[in-house]
């Protein structure tokens, strides 16, 4: 990669500013699930295998969610391909081994898609999986 007239990398402020963006939806995604009386189990959880952008419980259910940033909707959905569920499923795995359930917790994975300046799209149950 090409350095810019400051010495820094090129597109390094654009990294930023799609870390930011990311950071901001995760927030705004936290914020919607508690006013829904969901509970923060992690945020932003790291495995070997992949990150899981928010984790919350609420009664008998673990929701492992993808946050997605975009300019409309339908790019925020279609951001999560096969690719990006299969790794979000093997990281859910991973979490599941590291942090016991009880025995009977439903477990969901929704997609949670902000597009600015208004638009918040929450996608329950955006696939099933054998875990």
């Amino acid at each position: 990669m090409q350095k810019s007239k400051t010495g820094r990398k090129a597109g390094t402020a654009e990294r930023q500013s799609r870390y930011r963006k990311g950071l901001a939806a995760e927030y705004l995604a936290a914020l919607v699930y508690l006013s829904r009386g969901y509970k923060i189990a992690a945020r932003r959880y790291k495995t070997p295998v992949g990150e899981i952008d928010l984790i919350c419980r609420r009664k008998n259910t673990l929701v492992f969610i993808e946050v997605k940033w975009r300019p409309n909707e339908k790019d925020g959905r279609e951001a999560v391909h096969a690719g990006a569920r299969n790794r979000i499923t093997r990281a859910a795995q991973w979490y599941l081994s590291a942090c016991p359930q009880p025995a009977g917790r439903d477990i969901r994975f929704d997609v949670f898609v902000y597009a600015p300046p208004f638009s918040i799209s929450r996608l329950e149950n955006a696939w099933q999986s054998e875990i």
